[in-house]
């Protein structure tokens, strides 16, 4: 019987992002026939409400206040540099 199993892997950069790579494997009778991977990533302030139950705790856990401002502060500032 084939079976689909989407896991994800999570990092943090300095800046807040959460970059998320999801992996997904077809198995059949336990055997991995095909493995597939999609990467995104979420910034400081963006609408987690539709990703996936371990970045949507990440988010809550750090995206506070002062480091969504901080983030803002430092992308405002990167972008006049330009």
């Amino acid at each position: 019987m084939l079976k689909k199993q989407i896991s994800h892997e999570h990092s943090i950069t300095e800046f807040g992002h959460i970059q998320v790579r999801q992996i997904t494997r077809i198995m059949e009778d336990g055997k991995e026939l095909s493995k597939s991977y999609h990467r995104k990533v979420v910034s400081p302030g963006d609408d987690v409400r539709e990703e996936d139950e371990r970045t949507k705790l990440i988010a809550e856990a750090i995206y506070t206040p002062e480091l969504i401002a901080a983030y803002e502060s430092k992308m405002t500032e990167l972008a006049a540099e330009k």
